[in-house]
């Protein structure tokens, strides 16, 4: 008997499920009680309840202003790994030519180097060319980190689609640019969706390559590490960080129960 599926597995399983939930969450429920405590210091018992804090990261404009920056920076590399993943997508998935797995293997090759040592060769890069480092170059280094989760979501829904639907729109003389606006790009659309709030996601909270590259102007990660120098300051960090993740949980779980109903509704096959 498989030792799963008997009453004695089952809940060993749910246990464990339970367990690896609890483990994963915790730090998240701790976090959005400190941030209703009436203290500066994060410690139990709590000193009572409050809005201070989250007052007082509003009227902040200096976190603000990294809000902002962290928030353009995420918008410009989801647009330009969309449309890159997308182009690249289409290339892995539909055409055949020489060194394909090569150029495959270097658009994800992003995935296994550490960010630290990609943040320096972006250092060492920009500084060869004459670069200021800046807005710009976050975005850049962001661009190349994040393409390939947006190939890694584009190609599979390529794959799920057939060719003949392509093909019937080109017998009938529609130019390939007319095929993907009418035909590909709808179908493809809770993919780049999701591919999208994936880069940004990525983006909006990536700290290692933006430290070596984003010169004077500080990002919304960046400003928060410099922030837990400050005890007084880590209310403020604690309350803005509880605001970014429940606007992040709803945004991911919106988008992924639009993409399910969307999958649902769009025919794949003729």
């Amino acid at each position: 008997m498989d030792v799963a599926l008997s009453k004695n597995g089952a809940r060993a399983l749910r246990l464990f499920f339970a367990l690896i939930v609890a483990f994963l969450y915790a730090p998240i429920v701790i976090l959005l009680i400190f941030s209703f405590n009436d203290s500066d210091i994060p410690t139990f018992p709590l000193s009572g309840f409050t809005l201070r804090w989250y007052h007082d990261f509003l009227v902040n404009a200096d976190l603000r202003a990294a809000l902002e920056r962290s928030a353009l920076i995420a918008v410009a590399t989801s647009v330009g790994a969309v449309v890159l993943g997308v182009l690249a997508s289409i290339a892995l998935a539909r055409r055949r030519f020489r060194g394909k797995a090569a150029v495959a293997a270097l658009l994800l090759s992003p995935l296994v180097i550490p960010y630290v040592v990609f943040g320096i060769s972006l250092l060492l890069l920009f500084h060869t060319l004459g670069v200021a480092n800046g807005l710009p170059t976050v975005v850049i280094g962001h661009i190349v980190i994040t393409l390939p989760y947006t190939i890694l979501v584009l190609v599979p829904r390529l794959q799920q689609i057939d060719a003949s639907l392509e093909e019937a729109a080109f017998d009938l003389g529609a130019s390939r640019l007319r095929t993907f606006r009418s035909i590909t790009l709808p179908l493809i659309l809770p993919a780049v969706v999701s591919a999208f709030l994936i880069a940004f996601t990525t983006s909006f909270d990536e700290y290692a390559v933006a430290s070596f590259v984003v010169g004077t102007t500080p990002t919304f990660p960046i400003y928060l590490y410099s922030a837990l120098r400050f005890p007084s300051q880590l209310p403020q960090v604690i309350a803005v960080a509880v605001v970014v993740l429940v606007l992040s949980l709803v945004v991911v779980a919106t988008a992924e129960l639009g993409r399910r109903v969307a999958e649902r509704r769009t025919p794949l096959e003729v």
